[in-house]
């Protein structure tokens, strides 16, 4: 467990891939090493990362290991029989293409545990409303990387608003250009500052804390 765990977190994709195999081979629940040995990995490296001891790419890297070893995983939590802790839907908002934050937060509230509806870039206001009412997600979180697309956070909360289904989620935003004010200027839950933020947020949120 512990050198999975350590694996993850130095990114080392291919031999978290061959040891979670190992693991299962031998015997070990699979909810045991998600629990025990890769929640933990990603939570400690969200840890480095506000405390600046890691950064975008040692984030990016330690994030894929534990993609890849999921892969490997979650069929046989889904044999077994273990639900995620929550949903939450995601995507960069209408006329944005960037995705690198929003793939990073992805990563991180896979690697708690949460199943995450990626919407992609470009995401219109009527293609989260379909997805809201599709998937029942308690979060959704909206990305922008630019100070012209971020005016469509807004476009997006007021057509969730008119849409009546506000009230069934929390909204929580992030992005380069985004802060406090503008977060409580349109009427969102939460600003996220990082992919790690945003998965406390949201683990906050199933638990009732938020």
């Amino acid at each position: 467990m512990e050198q999975l765990k350590k694996l993850i977190m130095k990114g080392n994709a291919k031999e978290t891939v061959e040891r979670v195999r190992k693991l299962l081979e031998g015997g070990s629940d699979p909810g045991g090493l998600l629990q025990e040995a890769m929640i933990p990995a990603m939570d400690e490296v969200g840890d480095l990362f506000q405390k600046g001891e890691y950064f975008v790419p040692e984030m990016l890297v330690a994030a894929r290991a534990m993609q890849q070893g999921l892969t490997v995983l979650k069929p046989r939590l889904v044999a077994s029989g273990i639900e995620p802790i929550g949903k939450v839907i995601i995507g960069t908002v209408k006329g944005d293409l960037h995705d690198i934050g929003k793939n990073l937060a992805v990563m991180a509230l896979e690697g708690a545990g949460f199943e995450v509806i990626d919407l992609g870039t470009d995401v219109s206001p009527a293609r989260f409303i379909d997805a809201i009412k599709e998937h029942k997600p308690q979060v959704i979180g909206m990305s922008a990387l630019l100070t012209t697309t971020m005016l469509a956070m807004k476009d997006t909360i007021k057509a969730i608003e008119d849409a009546g289904i506000r009230g069934q989620i929390k909204i929580m935003i992030g992005g380069a250009p985004i802060r406090q004010e503008f977060c409580d200027e349109v009427g969102a839950d939460f600003f996220a500052p990082d992919s790690t933020a945003g998965r406390n947020y949201a683990r906050n949120v199933v638990t009732g804390e938020a």
